[in-house]
């Protein structure tokens, strides 16, 4: 079955059911050990293992949640443009998206109050090679840019809200 196919009865039914389109995501993460510099990613259909960024005193092993962020905005990207150019026909040679993303550390380790936490710049690189017009080459920027989630979510970001619940141990 064809991605237009599987998305044209996934479309059929969200215009149905406003509530069928609608869910949540939820990944749960949790300290692995007395080290304070991992933790376990639970997505509920795999476990990753993240650490801390050697620039704050972790391993560098395993990637740090900012190599998870970027790491979401360049997948998100990769498939969205993948998609995007098989729903309109065209035939993709090779696509690739690097993601890079700017911190100055000072601001996580407290060094500095006016330097921000996190990131300050984020880019996207994105190569598509494709037999296709001028027009269709066009057409995977505009839809990518318009359809990928993380990329729309760190342009215009959601309401976060946090709830701590902090007690003693049992």
């Amino acid at each position: 079955m064809s991605l237009k196919d599987i998305q044209r009865s996934l479309k059929a039914k969200y215009r149905r059911e406003d509530e069928a389109a609608k869910l949540t995501l939820t990944v749960h993460a949790s300290q692995l050990s007395a080290d304070a510099m991992s933790c376990s990613v639970d997505r509920g259909r795999a476990v990753y293992k993240a650490q801390a960024h050697s620039g704050v005193g972790g391993s560098g092993v395993s990637p740090c949640s900012g190599d998870l962020l970027l790491g979401a905005l360049a997948a998100c990207t990769q498939l969205t443009t993948q998609m995007v150019a098989e729903a309109v026909g065209i035939t993709v040679d090779h696509s690739d998206v690097t993601v890079e993303g700017d911190l100055d550390l000072r601001g996580t380790l407290g060094i500095d109050s006016s330097v921000p936490v996190g990131f300050q710049q984020v880019r996207a690189t994105v190569q598509v090679r494709a037999d296709a017009t001028d027009r269709q080459r066009e057409m995977p920027k505009e839809m990518t840019e318009r359809y990928c989630v993380v990329m729309s979510t760190l342009r215009i970001p959601p309401e976060l809200s946090v709830a701590w619940d902090v007690s003693a141990p049992t």
